[in-house]
């Protein structure tokens, strides 16, 4: 199809048709759907539309978002915590914010502050987290966590805070609005590891790099991401198999 075929089918001026293609103008939700319509691929919109809205924000480095301390950056995610009902959590690298302790999220956030050599406000930053992480006990939430057993292993500021770390994780499976998978090292598996990702009710993902933070709300790529999820919580074990692993991580810290 040519500009003036998609003018003619969607009754535009062939200029707007231009404007668009050449990214001089923005798209409406409106605009995206007319275009999809022309094109006969009206099943696409729905992802095009999220994908236009989040362009500037879907890939944010985190020297940008980091760029006056962490605690703000804790504190501008507490809305989507307060209004999201069902976390799907699954980590490859550190414990899940939602179940650090505060010893353990100093030592990680003071490691991310050196690292990314930004301002350091990690005490305030903490403070905020653990404030965060009232959903784990307040209001009407589910948390569904998945941790490669590796992560168990990960010795996050010494001993003593892994040691406390890891007591608590065993404490949170007892919580009745926490579900806490553990996939083991070793096991045969048709799904990789994966970076870590964060899933809030069926709506967004966060997705943590090195460098960046990614945000995904186009539905195909959330429905990719809940699907991993599924994949992975099938090969994780849960319950008293969860604790072993958890316990017998404990019992090998110096």
């Amino acid at each position: 199809m040519t500009g003036r075929d998609v003018a003619a089918r969607t009754g535009w001026q062939p200029s707007k048709v231009s404007r668009l293609e050449n990214g001089k103008t923005a798209p409406s939700d409106d605009d995206v759907r007319a275009w999809c319509a022309a094109c006969e691929a009206d099943d696409l919109a729905a992802d095009l539309i999220a994908a236009s809205r989040t362009a500037d924000s879907m890939y944010t480095q985190w020297k940008r978002l980091q760029r006056t301390g962490l605690r703000r950056l804790q504190e501008s995610r507490v809305p989507l915590y307060e209004r999201t009902n069902l976390f799907r959590v699954y980590t490859s690298s550190v414990i899940p914010g939602l179940v650090q302790t505060d010893q353990y999220a100093q030592a990680l956030l003071t490691s991310i502050t050196q690292f990314h050599g930004t301002p350091d406000d990690v005490a305030d930053a903490v403070a905020s987290r653990m404030e965060r992480s009232r959903a784990v006990r307040e209001g009407n939430h589910r948390i569904a966590l998945i941790i490669e057993e590796s992560v168990l292993r990960h010795v996050v500021g010494g001993v003593e805070t892994m040691a406390g770390q890891l007591g608590y994780l065993l404490a949170a499976t007892t919580l009745p609005t926490v579900s806490l998978g553990v996939v083991p090292a070793g096991r045969c598996r048709d799904m990789w590891t994966l970076e870590t990702f964060n899933i809030f009710d069926d709506e967004r993902v966060h997705i943590e790099l090195l460098t960046a933070a990614v945000s995904v709300t186009a539905p195909n790529e959330v429905a990719q991401y809940i699907s991993a999820f599924a994949e992975m919580a099938k090969i994780a074990v849960y319950g008293p198999q969860a604790r072993a692993l958890i316990t017998s991580a404990v019992d090998a810290l110096d």
